[in-house]
């Protein structure tokens, strides 16, 4: 018998439509389920998940698609399907309440509730056997004992409301480098000094974290933590965590020596990645970063980019059912491929007869050494071992290609897509590659055009043609950080003036009355049973953080006082926390480090910058803004116009005389 569809088929999330011939009748998350679970008197079930999520999928095909399991939750519950990546609002509440009961949270997430939406049971990966009793037992005390279950809704729902909370705090002194210091030194301790990363297990590539270890370590002059932040980035570049063959990176190494990857593939990670490879081969000059920037770069392009110039969520982990099926080699297959070479390449990528992934005695490509490590060890020439590696990675690309592939998630998010949009400028400057920018420009003209809501504020989601949901306080905060990386590359004040409309909107729509940080959900959108703030960095920096770097950046350029004191009072009020732990405010963090050091305001006039601009986007200065145009709205340029080139440093409301040469502007600087 054919399975008829349940109410996803309707849906435009790839990770829903998955589910939408479980013959659990599941719902998206909207007035026609909640009103059936109020009409019905139903508890609700909330499942969570990502169409990337490997234990997703397990619990899909041990539970969901199972006709026992789906005729249990059928009969007791109202069964709501959650893309996490679509609404991290509800995904937000709900993995709070299970962190609030279980100590621990992830995903799938499973949260059972009452009709009115406050949880009173909850937690990730279920068995079977174990679902089922679960279910039963929850359903029997909502029966039987009602007023149990309201009592743990209050508690919870008052956990939810209360965690996390942020209070005005005021910034009595100036920070100093000592504030730094007492961040630093405690994070040092984490430091993996063999293998890079921290000295644990799995091991996420936390691009945040290093960034603004790279700046700290270069501004304090702290070897230490420079020399660990390169040999991180590094080592990650090296591992099986990197695709040797395609570029991109995956989202963690489930061992310590960034070995084995959990192989999905995330455009949040790899966004962040390309800006922070970009920035560290910028300070260090070291080719291997570049590489790696540039070949995450020509994924993006060859496998990730929309018809519209968007950029796709996710690759799954698994094809054929077999997770990391897509990316591994047998030693005869690699031998084939890379005939007449294949002993140097074995030994190149580490691919052995046993296998180097010896679980699956197979082989995921991974290095132990530089080109120039290499070479030097083989007594070849470098020119000719990339050569060698090139063809090699040709013909392995091209066998790969033939390969069934990973399930693509073809949604494209507003916040994850500025993530690219802002490593694509970056390499842009960095690398002097005006292909990049063309790429960034694209994407960012499709959604400032077609992902406008009627009030002009931003959607979230495109798939298909369709915008349904609107943005969250993440979809505005990098998409303004984008706006302005892309300022940094063409001067355009086009770029400027529309992150100024979305900021004052942020600072309209988001804004909380008892706090100085920014709620995660728009006061226009849906009401759920709490508004929270996001305030921790995690893989991607919290929204709140970006925001106030947004603000602290627009308050210079514009000279906007009001945005100035949002980002100091930001700053002040999560300032207490930072030091606790370090690596989970690594942004704020960073906001602490332009306070400190200060930001340079570079203006350069004059009728031909193009070469002194070149040269400051090859010189490694992490606080600047820089700023140039004829005819230009910004204060800083206002009264500054020449036909000669002249450069301005300016700081703190103060700009020293003009120089004609970048010698003698960053003598200024240093």
């Amino acid at each position: 018998m054919i399975q008829e569809p349940n109410h996803l088929i309707k849906a435009s999330s790839p990770y829903l439509l998955q589910h939408a011939y479980n013959p659990v009748n599941w719902f998206e998350w909207g007035e026609e389920a909640l009103q059936k679970a109020k009409a019905e008197n139903k508890l609700i079930l909330v499942s969570i998940g990502y169409s990337a999520c490997h234990w997703c999928h397990v619990m899909e095909r041990e539970s969901f698609e199972n006709h026992e399991v789906a005729e249990v939750m059928n009969r007791h519950f109202v069964c709501i399907k959650v893309d996490r990546e679509e609404r991290p609002d509800i995904d937000q509440i709900y993995m709070l309440a299970v962190q609030l009961m279980t100590g621990s949270g992830g995903w799938p997430l499973n949260c059972i509730c009452l009709p009115d939406q406050r949880p009173i049971y909850g937690g990730t990966y279920f068995k079977k056997t174990d679902w089922i009793n679960v279910l039963s037992n929850v359903a029997n005390m909502w029966s039987k004992e009602p007023e149990k279950a309201f009592q743990y809704a209050d508690r919870l729902t008052d956990g939810i409301i209360n965690a996390e909370k942020i209070i005005p705090n005021v910034k009595t002194a100036a920070y100093t480098t000592a504030d730094l210091k007492e961040i630093v030194e405690p994070w040092k301790r984490s430091f993996d000094m063999n293998e890079g990363g921290y000295s644990r297990a799995p091991k996420f590539p936390l691009p945040n974290n290093w960034q603004f270890l790279l700046r700290y370590s270069f501004l304090a002059e702290d070897e230490g933590v420079y020399v660990a932040t390169l040999m991180t980035l590094e080592k990650m570049a090296l591992g099986g965590i990197y695709d040797h063959v395609g570029g991109g990176f995956a989202r963690y190494s489930v061992d310590e020596r960034w070995h084995v990857p959990h192989f999905e593939k995330m455009m949040y990670d790899n966004g962040q990645l390309i800006s922070l490879y970009a920035e560290a081969y910028l300070c260090s000059q070291l080719p291997l970063f570049k590489q790696v920037a540039e070949e995450s770069i020509a994924w993006v392009k060859r496998e990730m980019t929309s018809p519209e110039g968007l950029f796709y969520a996710a690759l799954d982990a698994d094809s054929e059912g077999v997770e990391g099926k897509f990316y591994v080699w047998l030693a005869d297959e690699f031998e084939v491929l890379t005939e007449g070479d294949h002993l140097l390449l074995a030994k190149y990528f580490n691919v052995t007869e046993a296998g180097n992934w010896q679980e699956e005695k197979t082989n995921i490509l991974l290095r132990r050494n530089t080109d120039e490590e290499f070479a030097l060890a083989e007594g070849i020439s470098v020119d000719d071992l990339q050569l060698k590696v090139k063809l090699a990675k040709e013909k392995l690309l091209e066998q790969r290609s033939s390969r069934v592939r990973p399930g693509l998630d073809d949604k494209c998010l507003t916040a994850w897509n500025a993530m690219m949009i802002k490593g694509l400028a970056d390499s842009a400057n960095i690398f002097d590659n005006t292909g990049y920018y063309e790429m960034a420009k694209k994407a960012a003209d499709f959604i400032l055009t077609d992902l406008r809501m009627e009030n002009g504020g931003l959607y979230r989601n495109y798939k298909s043609g369709k915008a349904s949901i609107a943005g969250f306080l993440d979809d505005y905060a990098f998409f303004i950080e984008a706006l302005l990386a892309l300022y940094a590359v063409d001067f355009n004040e086009y770029w400027l003036q529309e992150a100024k409309k979305l900021t004052d909107l942020v600072l309209l729509d988001f804004y909380d009355a008892d706090s100085p940080m920014l709620f995660y959900t728009s006061a226009n959108s849906e009401a759920l049973i709490a508004r929270k703030h996001e305030i921790m960095d995690n893989v991607i920096p919290a929204s709140n953080s970006v925001m106030a770097q947004n603000l602290q950046k627009l308050g210079l350029l514009f000279d906007q006082h009001s945005y100035l004191e949002k980002a100091s009072a930001m700053l002040a009020a999560v300032k207490p926390q930072i030091k606790t732990y370090g690596s989970a405010y690594s942004n704020w963090a960073t906001q602490l480090l332009s306070e400190v050091y200060g930001i340079n305001e570079i203006a350069i006039v004059g009728n031909s910058v193009d070469g002194v601009v070149k040269e400051f986007n090859s010189t490694y200065i992490p606080n600047k803004i820089t700023i140039t145009g004829t005819n230009s709205t910004l204060p800083l340029l206002k009264d500054k116009q020449s036909i000669e080139t002249k450069i301005y440093i300016c700081r703190n409301k103060a700009c020293q005389l003009p120089v004609n040469t970048v010698e003698d502007a960053l003598k200024l600087i240093n």
